[in-house]
This record gives C-alpha cells, sequence and structure tokens, in this order.
C-alpha cells in the first residue's frame, strides 16, 4: 500500500512540475524578474511570488502609493473611529486570492515565532503532568526580567545607532 502510496506521490509531483513549467513559460521576462525580487522577502517561495505577480503585475505605476495597492487587496483594516472611540477595524475582502497568498506567507514568516510558543506550551505541559502542578501565566512582563543588564544595553546601543546621546 505505501508503494502505491509512493508511486501517486511521484506522479503528482510529475505533474506539479509540468505545471509550473508552463506557468514558468508564459510568464513575461519582466514578471519573472519581479518574481525573483520579491521571493526574497522572508516567507515568499517561488509558487506564491508567482501567484502575487499574477494578480499585481510587475508595474507599480497604478498604484500611486502602497496604501492604495493595501486598500485594493484588502489588506488594511477599517478604520471607523467616532467620538474618539475605535471602533471595528475589520478588513475588507477585496482580491481573495492575493489576500489569502500573502496571509499564508504570513504564516510562514511567523512560524519561527510559532514554534517558539509551542515550545513553551509544551514545556508547561510537561511540567503540569509531572510534576502535577496547576498552570499559572506568568505574565507579559516575566521574560523580561532576564538578563535585565543586557537588554539595557542592547537597548542603548540600539538608541546610539538611532542617533540617540545619553544626557
Amino acid at each position: 500500500m505505501m508503494k502505491e502510496l509512493l508511486v501517486h506521490l511521484d506522479e503528482l509531483n510529475i505533474h506539479i512540475k509540468n505545471l509550473d513549467d508552463k506557468i514558468d513559460n508564459f510568464m513575461k521576462p519582466e514578471e519573472k524578474q519581479a518574481s525573483q525580487a520579491i521571493q526574497n522577502v522572508t516567507g515568499i517561495g517561488n509558487t506564491s511570488a508567482q501567484a502575487i505577480i499574477s494578480v499585481i503585475g510587475a508595474d507599480m505605476n497604478r498604484f500611486p502609493a502602497d496604501r492604495h495597492i493595501s486598500s485594493w487587496a484588502g489588506l488594511c483594516p477599517g478604520d471607523n473611529e467616532s467620538a474618539k472611540k475605535r471602533k471595528s477595524g475589520k478588513t475588507r475582502k477585496r482580491n481573495v486570492l492575493l489576500r489569502t497568498t500573502l496571509i499564508t506567507c504570513a504564516h510562514r514568516r511567523l512560524k519561527r515565532a510559532y514554534v517558539a510558543v509551542a515550545h513553551s506550551m509544551l514545556i508547561a505541559i510537561y511540567h503540569i503532568l509531572k510534576d502535577g502542578v496547576i498552570f499559572k501565566d506568568l505574565g507579559a512582563d516575566y521574560y523580561n526580567q532576564f538578563n535585565k543588564e543586557r537588554k539595557i544595553n542592547a537597548y542603548l546601543k540600539k538608541l546610539k545607532a538611532l542617533g540617540w546621546e545619553a544626557p
């Protein structure tokens, strides 16, 4: 049964490669170049880059500013404010393919953070099950308590790099 599944997987990989080749042959040189350029963004691979370029194209002159393409894609949250109170910041559903592709890429980019959080959760689960302790959220500031001096020095170094001088 496993042999049959592996053969089927190989067949599917051949179909995918054939489709990738057809897409690559269909793309114009400037689209290929744009696709390669945006693959430098963490989380964006070849397939995602091709999907993005197929939707927005390589020429950004049709969007006067970045906020215009964000709005067009439905990726900028609404700004509903009344009496200095912010209401729902829900995004609008605009270009579904572009929006879904970019959200998937963002998910991949944040995968390292997800893995770190999953690691912390697993450590907590381990201690709950092994030691019989009850979970207690240590708070958002818990990790800031470690290596305070090193963090202070790192932040001071960043401030100096930005041009700030200590009084």
